[in-house]
């Protein structure tokens, strides 16, 4: 049976629908830029009156909540369409982590973490988004392609490191992150590599990430 399609929004829920996603966009560039910036350079950015954002954010923390759940959200997907690959095992893990960093997503999760007080949604896809996260690691580990002594902890602090790359022109900032990645997936790939030095970091210290200070 034909699926039917959704009935297209009325003209004012359209523009409320548009004016929603030019306010997160603006939040986006405003709170990745500086996390302490305050919510009326969102409204200023997004060109809508303070009135308008209020209607649909009670407040800052709201936008900061709605911003990282989406990174989240967004994270979870390329996991799931990495397990959902049944190709070369290398080829899937390296497509994931260059699709994960092109998202940047890490700007919408950690480098906005300890700004907001999560919610329990917010804890449990963070929990899924790390158990997914084990399950794409572990299966290119398990399939011998990963140097030895890496483990899942490594794979979320390079995220981290390349979404700190910000040069202020995002054409250059995905170019040099793509650059880093690429070095840093040869030095992943080097199975006959000496051990690396120093433990990986531990469920606590990833942990940590999430909390202010």
């Amino acid at each position: 049976m034909k699926a039917t399609p959704p009935a297209p929004m009325n003209g004012r829920k359209a523009q409320a629908a548009r004016n929603d996603q030019v306010i997160l966009e603006a939040a986006r560039a405003v709170f990745v830029a500086d996390p302490g910036a305050p919510v009326s350079a969102v409204a200023e950015r997004a060109g809508v009156g303070i009135s308008a954002l209020y209607r649909r954010y009670a407040g800052k923390e709201d936008l900061l909540r709605k911003l990282c759940a989406d990174g989240l959200k967004r994270y979870i997907a390329e996991a799931e369409a990495a397990l959902a690959d049944e190709g070369d095992p290398w080829t899937a893990f390296t497509a994931f982590m260059r699709r994960v960093v092109d998202a940047d997503v890490h700007s919408l999760t950690i480098n906005l973490a300890g700004t907001f007080t999560p919610t329990e949604d917010l804890y449990r896809d963070s929990a899924h988004a790390s158990e997914l996260a084990t399950r794409v690691f572990d299966r290119a580990r398990n399939a011998g392609v990963l140097r030895p002594g890496l483990n899942v902890a490594d794979m979320a602090m390079i995220f981290d490191q390349l979404s700190a790359v910000h040069l202020g022109d995002e054409t250059r900032t995905s170019q040099i992150r793509r650059r880093y990645l690429a070095l840093i997936l040869d030095a992943m790939h080097l199975t006959s590599a000496e051990p690396l030095p120093g433990p990986a970091p531990d469920a606590e210290e990833i942990t940590r990430r999430w909390t202010a200070g």
